[in-house]
């Protein structure tokens, strides 16, 4: 899916977002922060930040830049960053394919619900290694293809209905995080039949 469809997807989702999804992402969002080891003073790139479900969830004491192709979903975000006074965060419009920082800019990255819905995951990969120190942490919350034959099958079925929405269920977990070049520490799922997955893993460069 090219760019600018991505685009008017997400800002026509900006008003509903939270209503819609909320209740899907966050408990997700909000494990995967906690669990990050977040030290005073850390730097970190929230990519895809969409209308800021992630932005309360990161303590004070560190500093974060969220980044999101969306104009619109940006304008949901800033607006909860104003209501809850989040001094330590700021907000780009960047695309996650192309990011506007110099090498080894951050301390960790987190990426919540983005890697299935970006024209090409590896590009984005490409770039949190890039922007992450070495030894920085990477965290990942997405759905990923089920080993399951059958349920791979179904996914890979429906796989085209669900690019028209904005996303991909066919991306293989093996295969990203070979092509990633990423150290995966832990990976598992809140619940037994999670859709979602929770990666920790280390920037190796």
């Amino acid at each position: 899916m090219e760019i600018e469809s991505i685009k008017r997807i997400y800002n026509g989702y900006s008003r509903v977002y939270d209503k819609l999804f909320k209740r899907f992402f966050y408990p997700r969002i909000k494990h995967a922060i906690t669990y990050m080891d977040i030290k005073p003073g850390d730097r970190i790139l929230d990519v895809g930040v969409g209308t800021g479900l992630s932005l309360s969830v990161f303590p004070r004491y560190c500093s974060v830049v969220g980044i999101d192709l969306s104009k619109e979903m940006l304008k949901k975000a800033k607006e909860k960053i104003e209501a809850n006074k989040l001094d330590n965060i700021t907000i780009l419009e960047m695309d996650a394919m192309s990011v506007g920082f110099e090498d080894d800019s951050f301390d960790k990255v987190f990426i919540s619900h983005v890697v299935s819905v970006v024209p090409d995951p590896y590009r984005v990969m490409a770039e949190v290694k890039r922007v992450c120190r070495n030894g920085g942490q990477v965290v990942i919350v997405n759905h990923f293809a089920s080993e399951n034959k059958i349920m791979a099958g179904i996914e890979k079925m429906f796989n085209p209905v669900c690019k028209k929405i904005g996303w991909r269920s066919d991306l293989r977990f093996d295969e990203f995080i070979r092509r990633s070049g990423l150290r995966v520490e832990k990976k598992y799922k809140l619940k037994r039949f999670d859709l979602w997955d929770m990666v920790f893993a280390i920037n190796v460069k």
